[in-house]
């Protein structure tokens, strides 16, 4: 290799990586530069060397691309949340747009195929419903809150999150004065003493209702009433307050066991024109409106007459199959965590939605299972994790002869593999959509259509 660590190179930026950091070429070797835009040209210290690749900082801007645009958050440079703001928004919607090409045609050999333009956010802020808050103190023993920093545990102050709702911001205030008149102590994670471990913050976009649960390491916290009082008199739309125990020296944030301290369990939203249930377990979109985007374009894709059955995988808490179930003769459900199908069954009650069945179960064995006992869809959904499908499960999907498979992807490179893998089972995609599910960040959500080549 020509390059080594310390070397400063001056460099061009022409693309990004799947997580958003610039890329460039400097004698036949990939250079990954965080904050770099496509366009810039760079001055660049190189920190890191591979055999084809190398990672490094910029050094200087020498011409600045077109795209930039302000920084508009004073933590953007530290904290892990977005990496493209940067860049203005409609030149992250054609970086996003070219990933998702880059990937299908690299990945999945497809060069033929229909790809939509990528559906953007109305507004590219301010959509979160959701934020998980890690506690820590300060170096003034103050209590901290924020989001860690990439790759590490180290919590980045933020007291305005442009992602967030103003609400959060609200709440945030009022728990941060409430925690440091109450003297609660802080969870340590090397020692796994200490009481307070996350803000958990919930809000339903469409009735505006507000959840604040605290994450401790105990049964409750000292001067509860008062919090609740504090966090009513401030938080516009406050709905719920609790807590949620949390004994595990672990990274996950939520423990198994709630208690509300004052409002109701749930706070409720709609989405498709369905009512839904969200308490603190619950999985639920986190940007609603761009959701409810793509659950619709799903629902097209389905083309769907009320007689079909369809066989929603992956199901989650069951919201694309409900959305569709007032259109089609039977919708059945697939989902391995216990939890999301009880509140996919209690969400399906709550909307009088009779024609809705949902099995707990691995994807690929209830398939199987679904397959042997003859049960066959006319129209199979699919909503895989990052990872995508396993090729036992397209196999059998492809055994049931759908008429339409709609699959719902969060990862282009994933979606490109089993594709290919669909196409070589004659299932072939006829049109694709990405959808801008996570405005500011490096996530591409796409929605793809498939049907067999004979039909």
């Amino acid at each position: 290799m020509e390059i080594k660590k310390n070397d400063v190179i001056d460099l061009e930026i022409t693309g990004y990586t799947a997580e958003g950091n610039g890329v460039g070429r400097y004698k036949d070797i990939a250079i990954f530069v965080p904050l770099a835009a496509a366009g810039d040209r760079l001055r660049v210290k190189i920190l890191k060397t591979a055999k084809t690749y190398a990672f490094g900082r910029i050094d200087k801007i020498v011409t600045a691309s077109k795209d930039r645009v302000p920084l508009d958050c004073a933590q953007f440079t530290q904290c892990g949340g977005c990496v493209y703001r940067h860049i203005g928004y409609q030149a992250e919607l054609k970086a996003k747009q070219q990933r998702l090409r880059d990937a299908i045609e690299r990945i999945g050999g497809f060069r033929e195929v229909e790809i939509n333009p990528i559906v953007g956010a109305k507004d590219p802020d301010h959509y979160r419903n959701k934020t998980q808050l890690p506690i820590g103190r300060g170096s003034g023993n103050e209590v901290r809150m924020g989001f860690f920093a990439s790759h590490s545990h180290r919590i980045i102050q933020c007291s305005e999150c442009l992602l967030q709702p103003d609400e959060f911001t609200v709440a945030m205030g009022a728990f941060q004065e409430w925690a440091h008149q109450s003297g609660e102590d802080v969870y340590d994670e090397e020692t796994g003493k200490g009481r307070l471990r996350h803000l958990y913050l919930r809000r339903a976009g469409a009735t505006g209702e507000v959840m604040v649960c605290v994450v401790v390491n105990g049964n409750g916290v000292h001067y509860e009433p008062e919090l609740a009082e504090m966090l009513k008199k401030s938080v516009p739309g406050l709905k719920s307050v609790i807590i949620n125990v949390n004994r595990e020296q672990t990274n996950v944030v939520l423990g198994k066991k709630c208690r509300t301290v004052w409002g109701s369990d749930y706070i409720t939203d709609t989405l498709c024109g369905l009512n839904f249930h969200i308490s603190p377990m619950s999985f639920y979109q986190v940007n609603r409106d761009q959701a409810e985007r793509l659950y619709t374009l799903a629902g097209e894709y389905a083309g769907l007459t009320g007689k079909e059955t369809i066989l929603d995988l992956y199901c989650g808490t069951g919201t694309i199959g409900l959305s569709m179930a007032k259109n089609a003769a039977q919708v059945i459900g697939v989902e391995i965590i216990e939890q999301a199908v009880e509140d996919a069954k209690k969400n399906a009650d709550l909307n009088g939605i009779t024609n809705a069945e949902f099995l707990c179960a691995d994807a690929a064995k209830a398939a199987s299972m679904l397959k042997n006992r003859g049960t066959r869809p006319d129209v199979v959904v699919l909503d895989p994790p990052r990872k995508g499908c396993d090729p036992s499960l397209i196999d059998t999907v492809t055994q049931m002869a759908p008429q339409r498979v709609v699959y719902v992807s969060c990862d282009p490179a994933t979606l490109a593999r089993d594709l290919k893998l669909f196409a070589q089972k004659g299932y072939e995609p006829k049109t694709i959509t990405p959808v801008d599910m996570f405005p500011r960040t490096g996530h591409v959500e796409t929605c793809v259509l498939l049907s067999h080549k004979n039909s």
